[in-house]
């Protein structure tokens, strides 16, 4: 599990077949999970200076990996002692979105992302998402995009303040709605679902 906090912006020294090495400062351990711009990712060596993470077939196809260069955010794995100060999220990556237009105001700049309709029917106004890795609350639901409202701070702070029109991004959707939404469109073959101690 994630929150969306970025640790750091780390520096990608190679990305060949399935390994990604990067140059970080944290230091993790063989066998740890780290998110790279949101997505969950495995470490299978460690260097002084960084360390290798490997990415299935499925990670290579279902991500934005035009973004796996130069600069990354990178997150690892929340412990039970740390506090929950983003959303809760799994690193599983459920779409890519494509940054339509970026509109800054005095406090702020909005961000318009658009992307796949299965994707969007799981994001709530008001609602957390997770873009790049990075915990953001949907100020609004559009017909084929939502909008984001960045605070200078984390525009500052992460890899946004480097993102144009056309940037394409990794989307994780809010768990608690994938959960609900899964169980109520699948209510009518679950055993579970149809019986009657869950009455729907």
């Amino acid at each position: 599990m994630f929150t969306g906090l970025v640790r750091e912006l780390a520096y990608v020294k190679k990305f060949h077949k399935n390994l990604l090495t990067l140059k970080a400062h944290y230091k993790p351990k063989i066998g740890d999970s780290i998110a790279v711009n949101g997505a969950c990712l495995t470490v299978i060596e460690t260097f002084s200076d960084g360390f290798n993470l490997e990415l299935s077939e499925e990670s290579q196809t279902n991500l934005a990996l035009e973004n796996y260069s130069n600069l990354v955010h990178i997150e690892p794995a929340m412990t039970l002692q740390d506090r929950l100060d983003g959303h809760i999220l799994q690193g599983h990556i459920d779409g890519i979105g494509e940054i339509i237009s970026i509109q800054p105001h005095k406090v702020g700049t909005d961000f318009f992302i658009s992307t796949q309709a299965n994707t969007l029917e799981l994001c709530i106004p008001k609602g957390s998402i997770g873009i790049n890795g990075i915990s953001l609350t949907i100020n609004e639901v559009l017909k084929d995009s939502l909008r984001l409202t960045l605070i200078p701070h984390t525009l500052q702070t992460t890899l946004f303040k480097t993102y144009q029109i056309g940037t394409r991004v990794n989307i994780e959707t809010d768990i608690f709605a994938k959960i609900l939404h899964h169980f109520l469109t699948h209510k009518k073959s679950s055993p579970l679902l149809g019986s009657k101690l869950i009455p729907f």
